[in-house]
């Protein structure tokens, strides 16, 4: 038989979600710092503090493993219906995509390991000249996501998405200004490999931003907004399509 409903277990329920919105925030902070150092290390040629930034890819690791372990003992213990599930369903994906923003700083600090660790040659600054501005916009993404996560704030999950689209611009534009350098010198092509993985990285930290905002709105309606388009997800969000 399922657990009787009481007044004692729902207070206790509401206190454990609490607690696990929390490692939610602590999570985001993480890999949003993790993004801003392994920046940081590439605008400082430092392999050193790159290697300390891909190291503390095993912290938001076992974070994501306390999340993980709390949320399916929370299943079991109370089991918990309709709104309580999706808030128990939200929070595991967005713990997931916070996980994996992790995983693409890190591919950013192993960026300036490739092109600084005893290289004879370096690549030219201004090959480098989208990556932070791209950082930058995929941060604020992920970090807006999640506030619009702990507020639920629905007019900035739809804005948080609609910024996706800008960061895919970015990435183009990205592409095109790498592509001059390779024309005017072939020697140019492997930095332009490693730095298009690069921007590619940052693009999918966007889009695991685009994620969170759309298990905001899930939360909210009920509604799986995953692969709506903007109109529809403004519809299903504010029941607008402007």
């Amino acid at each position: 038989m399922g657990q009787k409903t009481t007044g004692h277990t729902m207070h206790r329920f509401d206190q454990e979600m609490e607690e696990l919105h929390r490692l939610v925030g602590v999570i985001d902070e993480r890999v949003r710092q993790q993004i801003r150092d392994a920046i940081t290390t590439l605008d400082r040629e430092d392999v050193e503090a790159a290697r300390a930034v891909i190291h503390r890819d095993e912290e938001i690791n076992r974070l994501d493993v306390e999340a993980d372990d709390e949320l399916i003992r929370l299943i079991a213990l109370r089991q918990p219906v309709a709104k309580d599930l999706r808030d128990i369903m939200t929070v595991n994906k967005i713990v997931t995509d916070l996980e994996r923003v992790g995983d693409e700083a890190r591919k950013i600090a192993r960026l300036t390991i490739k092109l600084y660790d005893h290289q004879s040659s370096v690549p030219n600054r201004q090959m480098l000249r989208d990556v932070p501005r791209m950082a930058e916009v995929g941060e604020q993404m992920v970090g807006e996501a999640v506030r619009c996560f702990r507020e639920l704030d629905l007019h900035g999950a739809v804005a948080v998405i609609k910024r996706d689209r800008d960061l895919r611009e970015e990435f183009t534009s990205g592409l095109r200004h790498l592509s001059t350098f390779v024309m005017e010198d072939s020697r140019s092509v492997g930095y332009m490999v490693e730095i298009v993985l690069a921007l590619r990285a940052l693009e999918r930290i966007g889009g695991h931003g685009k994620n969170i905002a759309g298990y905001v709105i899930y939360l909210a309606t009920g509604k799986d907004v995953r692969h709506a388009d903007l109109q529809t997800i403004a519809e299903q969000a504010l029941g607008t399509g402007r």
